[in-house]
């Protein structure tokens, strides 16, 4: 069984009322894989009743505030359980991180466990890797492959890319985590001959425009995340569209919202 946890489902607004920039957490088996780290993510983790100690692995999308506004407060978390509370992480304490962007990974990690005067060593290990498109990540129970996308305007010119899209091969589904993207056609390779659930960002795109997408492309569930103006604006309208699409084309098509768990 796989459980999706919603644990923030915002884009890269001002401060909203009940929600909270991204963070998407997959439970499988019993193990947990977080796609971006935004604000609070830990937080609403663990007040939420979930064990992050179980936490096998760390992917991020791209190097936006958005995305990994809360990952320095989660390495704290993980170091502070473990001093604290003699809890451990999995793989001899072990954890993998998929990070697109070196610099800015080493400053997390400095902001994370610094002092008031100098840095002290983590309780933990970190496993950075780079990322890259194709299969970047298999434990025997999960699969996650990485394409490059062009969110970041800059990328692509010199064939180095720093935003990237996941599909997550596990128990038999698929499903494929956007990310931010320039266009919705970026996630074509990915999607292939369809997937299970197509987690889409509708920060950058009409709620249409993904539905459209959603229905064409073989996707049998669709969940809307981190919102726009266009959902922010007039939710309530943007329920009513989904819902339309949904009965219309006979797919379940939901808008995510921050604290909000499935199980498929």
């Amino acid at each position: 069984m796989i459980k999706i946890h919603f644990l923030g489902t915002c884009s890269g607004t001002e401060p909203m009322k009940n929600m909270h920039h991204t963070s998407t957490l997959l439970d499988i088996g019993g193990s947990l894989y977080w796609f971006d780290a935004g604000e609070c993510c830990v937080h609403t983790a663990v007040t939420s009743g979930i064990d992050i100690m179980k936490s096998e692995a760390i992917f991020v999308t791209h190097p936006h505030i958005d995305h990994i506004g809360g990952l320095a407060n989660l390495f704290f978390a993980f170091d502070k359980m473990i001093g604290m509370h003699k809890k451990s992480l999995p793989n001899g304490n072990t954890l993998e991180v998929f990070f697109p962007e070196h610099n800015t990974f080493e400053a997390i990690k400095t902001v994370a466990l610094s002092g008031s005067i100098s840095l002290r060593d983590f309780r933990f290990t970190l496993n950075e890797h780079g990322i890259s498109d194709g299969v970047i990540f298999d434990d025997g129970k999960v699969r996650v492959k990485a394409k490059s996308n062009h969110h970041l305007k800059d990328d692509g010119a010199d064939g180095v890319f720093h935003a990237f899209s996941y599909l997550v091969e596990a128990e038999g589904k698929r499903i494929l985590l956007s990310g931010d993207v320039k266009s919705p056609s970026e996630l074509d390779y990915l999607i292939s001959d369809g997937v299970d659930l197509l987690v889409m960002e509708t920060g950058h795109h009409k709620v249409s425009d993904v539905c459209e997408y959603a229905v064409s492309h073989n996707v049998k569930a669709l969940r809307l995340n981190h919102h726009g103006r266009e959902i922010l604006g007039n939710r309530v309208a943007a329920e009513e569209l989904t819902a339309s699409y949904a009965e219309r084309y006979g797919i379940s098509i939901k808008l995510a919202y921050d604290g909000m768990t499935e199980e498929y």
